[in-house]
């Protein structure tokens, strides 16, 4: 039997067509990107090197300009050498995935080629990591897919944009220069703040009728600040917008699964039941009155749960209809502006003046019937607010960011003794560590230095390690949660690699270093320095950054953030003026040991401490 033949066009099998799902309201809005939209407008205009490259970090949305571009052009939005195009992503992966014999790949790439040199200059191709079609499908005597573009590019038939990171664009694009000078760069930056915010505002209604539920925009603006100052090692505005997400989703199942009284009523019953089903043998007078007892508590609960099943139905019916209804409405919208840009005024008269006006009124007696709920009586919420965003990234980081709840701001009121617990005296040391810890909690100070950073002196057994263990418990109910790093292993200056992971070419490194690492995969924690003094020099070169910047750069250019640890040295320094102290004159001691510190350490790293 003949397998069937694919009767797609090559475009339709190994592409996606922007402009058709643009057309049909399937592509997010495009808020804050217009100097890039316009700058490429401008670059697809030019007679000659008209294929513009988006370069920029993931997640800063380079993408999402190509969609904006493709709904400009629906809109006809565009000079007019760019009207009724169509922007179409080729996915490479789909041309190389299932390419079983020789020359199948090129086969393929040669036909989305030959249909777009048919089209007459109507296509513009999109490919996202342009990248990867440098050496993609090259074998044995074959060419790679760059070197198949290279011939239309240069006669002008084909129109592309490409995107790409700054890393792959040197490590790919500028090795290959007959490729490089038919593309022009065009950068794609981190949006600001208010960028993200309005961003943010742009996709609200599209993820509140996704989900279900309504975003507060306390909730938004938590969203962009939030993400920006604790998760470092992504990009605005995608960890935003993910955030976003993982709340509405996380409260989108609050709202499908049962209220917890309603669970717990309904576990009271099952355990009920199951006794008195073991009671059922038992013919002694006392098992018949606590069968008595025992019908008569199933009797009350069940009337209390089948009052909060009826309540609680009653809401979720409530929210799931207007649910509908907004969905309707995003629909009602969506084919008004299909019929505004086919100018099918009859249509789009009858949408905007019949249809959307009657969901909307369905909508605003659906909410008022919902906030005539008492709010201390309501069961399902269905607003995202700032604490779930900050619940969200205390799940991602392990950061409590969220607002200070009563027990947490008894047990911060309380540090000192819970310190004291295990660390007897040392009244200095305990109280200046738990005002630190206090300050950022209350979010008072520099919030991109680390939360404290402490030099603890004395001798041998009097606790400093202990402190900073006992501090763990207090924070994290663990004492393991320290980076523990014994100095006395840095005496070498190439031992400093160690520390931050070794530079590239290197034995060890993929490994990364042993401090970087260990903040990357725990980014609230201790830092435990053990015997800071016995450490080479260059080490405290790496340590000036981290207290002043709160960050550092590992072997691999990857930026650590520190500005949620709390840094504690330790060091024997000065240990014999501490054992002659008679308990009386403190000022005395600390000028002496201030003096002994500026013979072993340099000024400026005393200053940061």
């Amino acid at each position: 039997m003949q397998p069937q033949e694919n009767t797609k066009k090559p475009l339709e099998q190994f592409g996606q067509d922007f402009t058709a799902l643009a057309r049909e309201g399937k592509l997010d809005p495009v808020i804050g990107r217009d100097e890039e939209i316009r700058r490429c407008m401008q670059v697809l205009s030019r007679r000659s090197k008209n294929n513009p490259v988006l370069i920029g970090e993931p997640g800063v949305g380079k993408t999402a300009i190509v969609e904006g571009l493709a709904q400009r052009i629906v809109k006809g939005d565009v000079p007019q050498s760019l009207k009724n195009k169509r922007v179409v992503g080729l996915e490479i992966s789909s041309l190389l995935a299932g390419a079983g014999y020789r020359g199948q790949f090129e086969e393929r790439l040669q036909s989305v080629l030959k249909e777009i040199e048919e089209a007459a200059g109507e296509i513009i191709l999109f490919i996202d990591e342009i990248h990867t079609l440098v050496g993609a499908g090259k074998a044995e005597g074959a060419v790679d897919a760059a070197n198949m573009l290279k011939p239309m590019m240069a006669r002008g038939k084909l129109h592309l944009i490409g995107a790409t990171t700054l890393d792959e664009y040197r490590q790919y694009i500028e090795k290959d220069a007959a490729l490089e000078r038919r593309l022009q760069p065009v950068y794609v930056g981190e949006p600001d703040f208010d960028n993200t915010v309005a961003i943010l505002r742009g996709l609200q209604e599209k993820y509140e009728v996704h989900h279900g539920v309504k975003i507060l925009d306390e909730a938004i603006i938590a969203a962009a600040r939030l993400s920006d100052r604790y998760i470092t090692e992504r990009f605005l505005p995608d960890k935003a917008v993910d955030l976003i997400d993982e709340a509405t989703s996380a409260l989108k199942m609050q709202l499908d699964s049962k209220p917890i009284e309603l669970d717990r009523l309904n576990r009271k019953i099952m355990q009920l039941q199951i006794e008195q089903t073991a009671l059922k043998k038992d013919k002694s007078e006392s098992a018949k009155a606590r069968k008595a007892e025992i019908e008569q508590e199933i009797k009350t609960i069940q009337a209390k749960a089948d009052e909060l099943d009826a309540k609680w139905q009653k809401e979720k019916n409530l929210i799931d209809k207007l649910n509908a209804e907004s969905e309707k409405l995003e629909a009602a919208r969506t084919k008004l502006e299909m019929a505004e840009n086919e100018s099918d005024l009859s249509t789009a008269s009858r949408i905007k003046y019949g249809e959307i006006p009657e969901i909307e009124q369905n909508l605003t007696e659906l909410r008022r019937q919902i906030n005539m709920i008492p709010a201390d009586q309501r069961l399902l919420r269905d607003e995202v607010t700032a604490d779930d965003i900050a619940a969200v990234v205390s799940r991602w980081t392990g950061i409590p960011v969220d607002r200070l709840k009563e027990s947490e701001t008894q047990k911060l009121a309380h540090l000192e003794d819970d310190l004291h617990k295990r660390v007897i005296g040392q009244n200095r040391a305990v109280e200046a560590v738990a005002n630190a810890i206090r300050r950022s909690r209350a979010g008072i100070g520099d919030y991109r230095r680390p939360i404290g950073s402490f030099l603890f002196l004395g001798p041998t057994g009097v606790g400093k390690t202990e402190l900073a263990k006992s501090l763990a418990v207090a924070l994290f109910d663990d004492e393991r949660a320290i980076t523990r790093i014994d100095m006395s292993e840095y005496m070498e200056r190439h031992a400093v690699s160690r520390l931050i992971g070794s530079p590239p070419g290197y034995i060890g490194y993929d490994q990364g270093g042993q401090l970087t690492e260990a903040v990357r995969r725990r980014p609230y924690s201790i830092v435990l320095l053990d015997e800071i003094e016995k450490a080479h020099q260059d080490v405290f070169n790496i340590l000036l950054q981290v207290l002043d910047d709160g960050r550092l750069t590992d072997g691999q250019g990857r930026t650590v953030d520190f500005s949620n640890t709390i840094i504690i040295m330790t060091s024997n320094i000065g240990s014999q003026y501490i054992q002659e102290w008679d308990g009386k004159n403190f000022s005395s001691l600390e000028s002496r040991l201030q003096q002994e510190l500026s013979h072993n350490f340099r000024p400026e790293f005393i200053n940061r401490i």
